[in-house]
């Protein structure tokens, strides 16, 4: 794989089956990533030194998952003006909601684009889009996704209309 545009990254290990689908849109969609483990809270110099390099090792967007306090959005934002996508992951007794919260509740100058709760195949199509301003192959790649989606329901509608 190419050098990456998107880095992934996440708070826990345990938030793998959930990321890990980022990693296969923006695979289908030809874009390079990186995916990595860096907590907030655990690993807050790691996570500190990923924002603060990304730009220069030339990232473009960071999509970073947590789950519960879900700081790790916020921590990364602070430390980049790098386009920062959070998704805020299903856990705990409130079963994400504490994580959605803690995600999109940013202070005025860190912005953190959030997605829906285990919304990382979302995060990964809107880095596309971020990207597809710059890249035109992406462009072409997220309208030909949407077009073959529009068909697929048109279609599936007309079997409903037959039955």
């Amino acid at each position: 794989m190419s050098k990456p545009m998107v880095l992934i990254l996440m708070g826990s290990d345990s938030d793998l089956p959930v990321m890990e689908k980022a990693g296969e849109v923006l695979k289908e969609m030809g874009v390079p990533y990186e995916l990595d483990i860096s907590s907030a809270h655990r690993l807050p110099e790691k996570t500190a030194e990923y924002s603060k390099a990304a730009r220069e090792r030339g990232i473009e967007v960071i999509i970073a998952g947590a789950g519960m306090a879900a700081h790790l959005a916020g921590v990364i934002a602070s430390h980049t003006t790098l386009p920062v996508i959070g998704v805020p992951l299903k856990s705990g007794t409130l079963n994400g909601v504490d994580a959605l919260y803690s995600t999109v509740q940013m202070p005025p100058g860190i912005p953190v684009a959030t997605v829906a709760i285990d919304g990382a195949k979302n995060a990964a199509y809107l880095a596309c889009s971020i990207l597809s301003i710059k890249y035109s192959d992406i462009a072409e790649k997220l309208e030909s996704f949407r077009e073959k989606t529009r068909q697929s329901l048109l279609e599936k509608s007309k079997e409903l209309k037959k039955a």
